[in-house]
């Protein structure tokens, strides 16, 4: 099967269909940014460990490579999202030589020090990287509702910011390399906590025979009410003031105290609950009992600047 060659650029690969960009890695979420990039009409070649898995791009017009660097070469953009990097390392391991100002989109995930360790392994090849973070599900890639969070090279995000817009709503955080994955796991720590929220209150009106659909209205009403008051914290936080408009620490301090002692009276796992009033009782020791309620930053990152 015939490939570009190394010795093509941007330009020269360019014509009235678009960019020419490579996709590695054809698990769902790959074969979902693969049928994004065709979609948007763009030429694309493909590579997987399992060539099989292909078959269906293939015959809407990709291109399949016989390798990783012939796939890498074919192309000015590669975009790769592997299992993980132990994957993505043993697949590059075969790439050598110079890449001539190809950029690599990394969206597999990892955590932030292996996204900066392949930005200066494609820099020393001669490549420009973009790592990325998905938070969606391959369903939803090629439309607004996929969030794709990218950071490393400004350059190569604005040079192909309308190939990147094919895959979702592309967003830019910044030029340190570990950004977006460093943003990833803040969004699950976010998902995580309301999720893990939700079924302990669950739990608890499980009790009364309350069903979890009768509950979920009101758990959506709080937790829309909560985000509310997101800004004015951030503000407080980024500011390091902690004046209290609403409820002291300790104020709150109480009412986790309730929450944990009706847990353990309704026979209702007391863990999470029992956690957040570890976080409060050690600001309170600190001596921020009247302090507003995200001044408890300071025990979840030390040398913050709340005091």
């Amino acid at each position: 099967m015939t490939h570009h060659t190394s010795t093509q650029t941007s330009t020269e690969t360019s014509s009235a269909t678009g960019t020419d960009v490579t996709v590695i890695g054809l698990g769902l979420m790959g074969r979902a940014l693969a049928d994004a990039v065709l979609t948007a009409g763009h030429r694309v070649t493909v590579w997987n460990r399992t060539a099989a898995k292909a078959e269906g791009l293939v015959s809407r017009g990709a291109r399949l490579a016989d390798s990783v660097e012939s796939a890498v070469l074919a192309s000015p953009v590669s975009i790769v999202c592997v299992s993980d990097y132990a994957s993505l390392q043993q697949a590059f391991a075969s790439v050598s030589g110079d890449l001539d100002g190809r950029v690599l989109v990394n969206l597999t995930s990892g955590d932030p020090e292996q996204a900066r360790e392949l930005a200066r392994w494609a820099d020393q090849a001669g490549a420009h990287t973009l790592d990325g973070a998905i938070m969606a599900v391959p369903s939803t890639i090629g439309t607004a509702d996929a969030i794709i969070l990218l950071s490393g090279s400004g350059t190569a995000f604005e040079t192909h910011q309308p190939l990147l817009a094919a895959l979702g709503d592309a967003t830019f955080l910044g030029d340190d390399h570990g950004l977006a994955a460093l943003y990833d796991v803040a969004g699950l720590s976010v998902m995580w906590g309301v999720l893990n929220a939700w079924l302990q209150g669950v739990a608890l009106l499980s009790t009364a025979g309350v069903d979890a659909s009768a509950f979920t209205p009101f758990a959506a009403q709080v937790a829309q009410e909560t985000v509310g008051w997101l800004p004015g914290y951030a503000d407080q936080v980024d500011r390091g003031s902690f004046t209290p408009d609403d409820a002291t620490i300790a104020t709150h301090a109480g009412g986790i105290a309730h929450l944990v002692r009706v847990s353990e009276e309704l026979g209702v796992d007391a863990e999470l609950p029992r956690l957040f009033g570890s976080v409060a009782a050690r600001a309170i020791a600190a001596g921020h009992a009247d302090r507003s309620y995200p001044a408890l930053i300071e025990q979840l990152a030390p040398g913050s600047r709340a005091s």
